[in-house]
């Protein structure tokens, strides 16, 4: 019998209960269990569902866990995505149990309460929220859709709880889309006559911002491409999940299979796979793009190479 087809090995003669629960494994069969992996995904069913005129205040979860063998809802093995709907002067709660949550406010206004701060939000704006603790949204002067992108599965995956109130990785950090709209015209001032397809711009805190990260474990970036311009074909060890803001006549290409953008739907770009952006339209392409890239940044192992 080759090492490879031994079943896993059982003590002999365990004293107690703590030595019955051992078990062993050999270098033949330790390693050659093949894991699901993660599909290129597009979410467009849940984006309409979730920006329907009748849909009601929920959360819309944008969940593959069945095809990645996941035991928790899971849009990638270490992130989750959703939508927020929060019909005209309703309110939502969200607890999650993560180190923090990232939003993006597709339409709509509101307020989010949450500690002793309250967040005022519209359109286009972007704001992080500490995990483990409770949030109240309200809609004001009509319905709201968010995008909400937390790290979830990470921590079901060792069946942890979110950091204790008082020792957060953040506190709440709002962008509001005035500011951001601002730092993307100071970016692509300085890209000026620079042969440089696209420009992003990467979101941090005060609490983050040695790591660059929004999270320690998630990185955060809005992405623009200007018409009739591509990305580079490149591939990283980070899983990917892309909200398209405006992407009409955009495609990207992912391990060689195109992949047409939809307004406001969700993609995943798979871990190692070769992948590229186009925008054959006559608008810049704008996009929000969330990775688990600051978990392969701590562990030195982002794997970043283009290639073309």
């Amino acid at each position: 019998m080759d090492m490879a087809d031994l079943p896993v090995q059982l003590p002999d003669s365990p004293t107690d209960a703590a030595g019955a629960r051992a078990r062993f494994f050999n270098s033949g069969n330790a390693f050659n269990i093949e894991l699901p992996s993660v599909p290129a995904h597009t979410f467009a069913r849940e984006a309409d569902a979730a920006l329907s005129s009748s849909a009601a205040t929920g959360f819309v979860a944008c969940d593959q866990s069945a095809a990645l063998g996941a035991a928790f809802p899971a849009t990638t093995p270490l992130m989750l995505a959703r939508y927020a709907v929060i019909a005209a002067g309703q309110s939502l709660t969200s607890e999650f149990t993560a180190t923090g949550s990232i939003w993006y406010v597709i339409g709509g206004q509101g307020t989010s309460e949450v500690g002793r701060e309250t967040l005022r939000w519209s359109a286009g704006d972007i704001f992080l929220l500490p995990g483990g603790v409770p949030a109240c949204h309200e809609a004001r002067d009509g319905r709201a859709v968010l995008w909400v992108v937390s790290n979830e599965p990470q921590l079901a995956f060792e069946h942890l709880e979110p950091p204790a109130r008082g020792n957060g990785v953040t506190a709440a950090v709002h962008y509001p889309a005035a500011e951001i709209a601002r730092q993307l015209e100071r970016v692509g001032e300085k890209l000026k006559g620079q042969k440089i397809a696209g420009l992003a711009l990467v979101f941090s805190s005060a609490e983050q911002a040695r790591s660059r990260n929004i999270l320690p474990t998630l990185t955060l970036a809005v992405n623009q491409l200007p018409p009739g311009e591509f990305q580079r074909p490149h591939r990283h060890n980070s899983a990917a999940v892309t909200l398209s803001i405006q992407g009409k006549n955009c495609y990207s290409l992912i391990d060689g299979r195109r992949v047409d953008w939809q307004e406001h739907a969700v993609m995943v770009t798979p871990p190692g796979d070769v992948h590229s952006h186009h925008n054959d339209g006559d608008q810049q392409m704008t996009c929000l793009i969330v990775q688990d890239g600051g978990l392969y940044h701590h562990c030195r192992t982002m794997g970043f190479e283009f290639a073309d």
